[in-house]
């Protein structure tokens, strides 16, 4: 599949690093993880509202913004079909968001009760980290995560967003040089 993928995918768009792609991902899901907390769902019921919530700003959102989420609009980034080089229909993000919304839940609950004494809610983390560790072992230009794999999506880089990690950086140095 990854030969084929990539006579499809023309290389003029920017490959993202994975760094960006866990920030916007982070972005997300904390803003998922905080309306459905302040909405106060517990258990199967907290998961199904943080999925209706997920899906509301990770699917329907996206199909509606040019592929971007908030969190990918923040770091210059777009989801793309890998057959037809546009924003992906809604079976295509459904499938992807579903997979990553119950993995990103799994992690919130793991870290939430972090301090329960529980060692075993670390272990609900371990999806979501084998989840984008996919990326780490695809050579390709345009690694794919698992949840990528299954709705046949990219994440490619775009001018269109808010650049914040150019912003931090330009903070950043800016900061360095008041305090020299």
């Amino acid at each position: 599949m990854s030969s084929e993928r990539s006579e499809l995918v023309p290389p003029a768009f920017p490959r993202v690093p994975t760094g960006s792609r866990a920030a916007a991902l982070g972005i997300d899901a904390l803003l998922v993880g905080l309306i459905a907390g302040l909405l106060g769902g517990k258990g199967l019921v907290g998961l199904i509202l943080f999925l209706m919530i997920w899906i509301a700003l990770r699917v329907f959102l996206v199909s509606k913004n040019y592929g971007q989420s908030l969190g990918r609009w923040a770091f210059n980034m777009r989801v793309i079909d890998t057959r037809f080089n546009r924003t992906p229909q809604l079976l295509e993000l459904s499938k992807r968001e579903g997979i990553l919304g119950l993995f990103v839940f799994l992690a919130l609950s793991g870290l939430g009760n972090i301090g329960s004494g529980n060692a075993g809610v670390a272990l609900l983390i371990v999806p979501l980290m084998a989840d984008g560790a996919a990326v780490l072992f695809d050579t390709s230009r345009h690694p794919q995560t698992f949840h990528d794999r299954i709705g046949e999506t990219l994440v490619i880089g775009v001018g269109r967003g808010y650049s914040l990690d150019l912003r931090i950086r330009h903070w950043l140095d800016k900061a360095q040089r008041y305090l020299k």
